[in-house]
């Protein structure tokens, strides 16, 4: 559980399994209140377009719940 607390940044136990079930339900989906998760809808938009991009995958995934975001950078070394 204490990992579950640090994941989500709740203080009590309780706030954190909502927003982790929450969460779920959001990338699941197949239920009255969502019903094309967030996972799906990935899986499909690889499939239409061959390949996504790390931002396009962190926009589909991203939830209030639990935000997610994409810090890139990349470098290049030339060693003689």
């Amino acid at each position: 559980m204490v990992f579950l607390l640090e994941a989500t940044g709740e203080k009590t136990k309780s706030k954190a399994l909502d927003r982790a079930a929450e969460f779920y339900l959001q990338m699941r989906g197949d239920t009255a209140a969502v019903p094309s998760g967030a996972f799906i809808e990935l899986m499909e938009k690889v499939e239409q377009q061959g390949s996504v991009t790390a931002e396009e995958i962190a926009e589909i995934l991203h939830t209030d719940e639990l935000p997610v975001e994409v810090q890139m950078s990349w470098s290049v070394e030339i060693i003689d």
